[in-house]
């Protein structure tokens, strides 16, 4: 029995875990810099979605490298993807940041997120897998360049006048990719969700 607690108290606590748990706690800390005035809050903020950003790389390629995958480990990584995601989009939107037809690029990544995820769970009863392709993996990286020179916003303007319009530039090819890849997994599970 002891032997048991240990064994799941050595998964809960492996490095990837917590590299995943540090991105979950990040999501909270991003936000709170929006409630300050200033640059330096707004530097603070990029700096913990860098952080999170690539705690998101080596906690998946640690648990792989180190034969420490697990189920939390499988279930915790996309929640803190989509709440980073999610959480940065909205306060920029609320912020201003993302205004006008902008705000349709970032609900386009949003209801993405929450379609996707509403399929795999259902093709996951299924026991049916769809792999992330390398064209979502792209989608991925644009998407956080975007969010990352769309947090620097107006800090990140003093220093390079475009970081803003480059931010927003890339948040509208993230939803270019993002329609594609969410076409593509929808195309993936059509079949099954005919069956059913």
């Amino acid at each position: 029995m002891n032997q048991k607690a240990n064994m799941k108290n050595n998964v809960a606590f492996s490095l990837p875990n917590i590299l995943t748990y540090g991105r979950i706690l990040a999501v909270p800390a991003v936000a709170f810099c929006f409630y300050f005035e200033g640059t330096t809050p707004r530097w603070i903020a990029v700096g913990l979605f860098v952080l999170a950003a690539i705690t998101d790389f080596f906690d998946g390629y640690l648990a792989r490298a180190w034969q420490q995958q697990s189920a939390l480990g499988r279930m915790l990584d996309p929640i803190a993807d989509k709440l980073l995601v999610s959480v940065c989009l909205l306060m920029l939107a609320a912020d201003g940041t993302i205004g006008g037809w902008s705000i349709i690029a970032a609900l386009i990544i949003l209801c993405r997120e929450i379609l996707v995820s509403g399929l795999r769970e259902f093709l996951a009863e299924l026991q049916v897998s769809v792999p992330v392709t390398q064209l979502a993996k792209w989608k991925t990286t644009v998407q956080m360049v975007a969010i990352g020179l769309l947090l620097a916003g107006p800090a990140g303007d003093l220093i390079f006048t475009y970081t803003s319009l480059l931010g927003l530039t890339a948040l509208w090819v993230a939803a270019v990719l993002t329609l594609y890849t969410g076409y593509d997994y929808f195309r993936a599970g059509i079949g099954h969700l005919i069956t059913e």
